[in-house]
């Protein structure tokens, strides 16, 4: 099927290594799938052939780095550093950091969509675009977080009067301030848990620091638990819901990052199929609730993001820890031995992301808007995150094409067929029957 957001990942490694694909001296190693992973082998008939060669350094997506929203990246990359503790399980540290300015980020723009119904023009000011520059400046430190929160009144000053009278209106709401306590209880766990996670990983034998990752497991699903609350969704406007769910995911994610880091891969497979499905549900369920253009506006995007972005780093890392069950005790041998590159060490200038324009979901949205219009655009969304909901518009246009006798309107290959037509012409038969 023909879509504007087709994933098209790829791993980026170092020059001499990818000199060596060229030259057919090194493969990319594959999953059981035939996915291809973060590592290469000397290829057949080299003197080392089969045996590790190096890892990857970053990761790209469509010409740019890897981005999820929530997903950290570096965490299903570093499976195979696993075993290398005196490196202090470095990709996992920065996965962990990676999911910790998400969450602040996530919760810190509910206060200015609040609880209830979306207020019209206000959802501009924290979308997907405003999103991504709040958890840079984050990252760069020129934002801090504080129980929670980042100060949105600070951060948005440049947004305009109405942010910040929205801002002092949600936090004179009664009910936007349980939630807002409810939030600052659970992330008060969820950083307790971090750092304790941190420190339980420098301990040298495994037996005491699993053990100590048992007590960071307990806390996360605590923390979960509070996320996961089912009164942070009540009366709430899809907008905030997708803002909460997305603070639930990436709890997950830390959980299955410490069951890793405990080599339970069983687990951590288990877990990583039950999120894609959840996330893919629940995405699902938010378009559902979705009940103005306005909101569809900051929807779609940053939707469309998690599915290319977050969905798709999960998925690796899924294909990843499925691959490295696989191996046997001298694989996971060559590979703790490997030294893990970095773009420093070799000093090559990865893709950044451009932050200076829009996110490329936000500019083929807009571009969708000028073709299309509301109910058509939500029923794209829903396509973009489960393409199998399709087939269902594809049986009811050729049914109504029949009836109707516009057989013209029932395509004979619908693999050529762009989502955007099949959302166009169900629209269409819609408002005819």
């Amino acid at each position: 099927m023909m879509s504007f957001f087709s994933p098209s990942m790829q791993f980026v490694f170092p020059p001499a290594i990818q000199e060596g694909l060229a030259k057919g001296v090194y493969e990319v190693v594959s999953s059981n799938s035939g996915v291809p992973l973060s590592m290469v082998r000397w290829a057949k008939g080299t003197a080392n052939a089969g045996q590790f060669a190096g890892h990857a350094i970053g990761t790209i997506m469509n010409d740019s780095p890897l981005a999820p929203i929530t997903a950290p990246v570096e965490v299903g990359m570093g499976l195979a550093q696993m075993y290398q503790v005196h490196r202090g399980f470095q990709k996992t540290y920065q996965g962990i950091n990676q999911l910790q300015a998400s969450l602040g980020v996530l919760q810190s723009t509910t206060a200015v969509i609040g609880v209830g119904v979306a207020v019209t023009g206000v959802l501009t000011a924290v979308n997907l675009y405003q999103t991504l520059k709040l958890r840079e400046d984050i990252k760069q430190l020129k934002l801090t977080v504080t129980g929670g929160f980042i100060d949105l009144k600070a951060a948005l000053k440049d947004q305009g009067d109405s942010i910040i009278k929205r801002i002092d209106e949600v936090a004179e709401d009664i009910k936007y301030n349980s939630h807002r306590l409810s939030l600052i209880t659970a992330y008060g766990k969820f950083i307790t848990a971090l750092d304790w996670f941190k420190r339980a990983m420098n301990i040298e034998g495994v037996n005491a620091r699993n053990e100590q990752i048992n007590g960071v497991l307990t806390m996360l699903y605590n923390a979960l638990a509070d996320y996961s609350n089912p009164n942070l969704l009540e009366n709430t406007c899809a907008a905030g819901q997708l803002r909460r769910m997305e603070c639930a995911w990436a709890i997950e994610q830390a959980i299955i990052a410490a069951y890793q880091a405990q080599n339970q891969l069983t687990a951590v497979n288990e877990h990583l199929e039950q999120l894609q499905n959840k996330i893919h549900q629940e995405l699902i369920n938010i378009i559902n609730q979705c009940s103005s253009e306005e909101e569809l506006d900051f929807l779609f995007p940053e939707i469309a993001r998690i599915k290319i972005h977050d969905c798709t780093a999960l998925k690796s890392w899924q294909d990843h820890t499925s691959w490295f069950k696989s191996l046997s005790a001298d694989e996971r041998e060559q590979l703790a031995m490997l030294e893990p590159e970095t773009s420093e060490a070799v000093k090559v200038q990865l893709p950044q992301n451009d932050l200076a324009v829009k996110p490329l979901e936000m500019q083929i949205y807009e571009a969708l808007k000028q073709k299309s219009h509301y109910s058509a655009l939500r029923n794209q969304l829903k396509f973009i995150v489960k393409p199998e909901l399709r087939r269902d518009y594809e049986s009811y246009i050729l049914n109504q094409a029949v009836a109707t006798g516009l057989n013209g309107l029932a395509p004979k290959n619908w693999e050529e067929v762009p989502d955007l037509t099949v959302a166009n012409l169900y629209h269409y038969f819609q408002v005819q029957a």
